[in-house]
């Protein structure tokens, strides 16, 4: 919020433009408080997004909590809020903001991506670009979380690499300018697709098809089958519900996973372990003698797999503080 604050407070009411904007916070948030924050530091008028409002110059669009705000009707445009499924495990997400207002505006849509975590708006930069856009990205260096202002540059031919005290005359010079034709925009069938879509909230996978094609994934949202996506440089997969992810983010959601699946074997082990012990003390003879085994044989285990995740990887567990057997 204090980059979007600094960011708004120097856009003034006569803007060409209107601004939609879509910032991450707690589905329970106070959207309404928000947009009173935004207000006091902006001379544009603020409104948190409904579903029906007329797109209008001079007018800021806040994204409600726990919806995406997307975009429809190119000549009377209006906003459409939805809780559709999320993006990038999102909601809202600007992708799918950025990608509603390319498919809608064409080459009139500026996309502007701020400080943040992890690659949301990597994939909706490009769908402007593809769609004829302009694309800025606040400078990393300027960010106070650059992951993300990172990850568009590196994905995506942005125009403008900005910092923040910079991004609001740069904006209103861009938006000075004569507004590009869209009636006669091409926009790729690829985003049509997408976009309808995520209007409809659920797709189907006839679809995806049109898109993509299947792959040995699944979706760590719903389980369901991912197909990958083929257009675009940005490596991206998509679920038959809705659910999109980036090729970086499905991959740190399986580290994640995997991590958790771990732990759970962790604690399995440790649990029959001492189920054993208390067999071997109750059942005195050969039995206990093999149930001894049994156990030191798990002990091994379950100090290789604690090790592991203690570490972060085998390959570095030399390296890190030796840690104590298991007993």
């Amino acid at each position: 919020m204090p980059a979007l604050v600094q960011l708004v407070a120097q856009l003034p009411a006569s803007l060409t433009a209107a601004v939609l904007v879509v910032q991450h916070f707690a589905p329970d948030s106070d959207g309404e408080h928000l947009v009173k924050r935004l207000a006091r530091h902006t001379e544009l008028d603020c409104r948190l997004a409904v579903s029906g409002d007329p797109i209008e110059a001079g007018t800021l669009y806040l994204a409600p909590p726990d919806r995406h705000l997307l975009v429809k009707d190119r000549q009377k445009p209006y906003t459409f809020v939805t809780k559709g499924p999320r993006e990038n495990n999102y909601r809202p997400a600007v992708d799918a903001l950025f990608r509603s207002a390319a498919v809608t505006y064409g080459p009139a849509v500026v996309g502007v991506v701020l400080t943040g975590m992890l690659h949301d708006g990597t994939a909706g930069l490009e769908f402007i670009k593809r769609c004829g856009g302009v694309a800025v990205v606040q400078d990393p260096q300027d960010a106070e979380f650059p992951s993300m202002p990172e990850t568009a540059l590196r994905n995506v031919a942005v125009d403008y690499v900005v910092p923040l005290n910079m991004l609001g005359p740069l904006l209103e010079e861009i938006t000075r300018g004569t507004v590009p034709d869209t009636t006669a925009t091409n926009i790729p069938e690829d985003l049509k697709h997408e976009a309808a879509i995520a209007e409809r909230v659920v797709g189907n996978t006839e679809d995806v098809e049109k898109i993509g094609h299947i792959v040995p994934l699944t979706c760590p949202d719903c389980g369901g089958n991912l197909w990958e996506l083929e257009h675009g440089q940005v490596l991206r997969y998509r679920c038959h519900t809705g659910h999109t992810f980036t090729a970086n983010f499905l991959l740190r959601e399986t580290q994640h996973n995997l991590e958790e699946t771990l732990w759970v074997a962790l604690r399995m082990m440790e649990e029959r372990r001492n189920l054993l012990s208390a067999m071997a003390t109750r059942e005195p003879g050969v039995y206990a003698s093999h149930q001894t085994e049994r156990i030191e044989e798990l002990k091994k285990h379950v100090n290789r797999l604690r090790e592991f995740l203690l570490n972060g990887n085998a390959a570095s567990s030399s390296a890190a503080s030796p840690q104590e057997d298991y007993d």
